[in-house]
């Protein structure tokens, strides 16, 4: 956490976000000093670094919902094999006390084979919305990774633009 007054990254108790936290270390490359004679500035790196510091320990924690959901898919699927397993075995055993073993057997698998299939529906439902929602927050992040980068672009050429000297492109594809 920064000492500086001006990059508050906290409000009322709750850590800010990605976006939040992007707003904030682009406000510090903003407010930077410029060098005399030169297109680079002063950044305070400290101020800089714990801005980077919490946009690592930001993105983790939204992409393990995903992580989380995942592992619930997986979980649901291997209860429904246990369940349909030990239906399976109950009705096994009750079909051979009972005179009419054939028909008891046959539905208890059939029962199971139902347990099965919903459960492994279910499974890539959860699985497909997990992916929807990590590919939905990695576009918002592209996004305001485009923006920053935009606006990183526009302050050098402002001021390479006040210095007098052309600035050359950069590409990071």
């Amino acid at each position: 956490m920064s000492s500086h007054d001006d990059t508050e990254t906290y409000v009322e108790g709750e850590r800010l976000g990605v976006p939040a936290l992007l707003e904030a270390l682009t406000d510090v490359i903003e407010r930077a000093r410029s060098m005399p004679m030169s297109s680079s500035v002063l950044v305070n790196r400290n101020e800089a670094l714990d801005l980077l510091d919490e946009l690592r320990e930001a993105l983790p924690s939204q992409l393990s919902r995903a992580d989380e959901v995942l592992s619930d898919a997986d979980q649901v699927l291997q209860d429904a094999h246990v369940e349909a397993e030990n239906l399976i075995t109950t009705a096994r055993e009750r079909a051979a006390e009972l005179v009419n073993a054939e028909q008891v057997v046959r539905q208890a698998e059939v029962h199971a084979r139902e347990l099965i299939a919903h459960a492994e529906a279910t499974v890539a439902t959860l699985r497909h919305e997990a992916d929807d929602y990590c590919d939905r927050r990695l576009a918002e992040f592209e996004i305001d990774l485009g923006k920053v980068l935009a606006q990183v672009h526009a302050g050098r050429d402002k001021l390479a633009e006040r210095l007098g000297e052309p600035r050359e492109k950069e590409s990071f594809e």
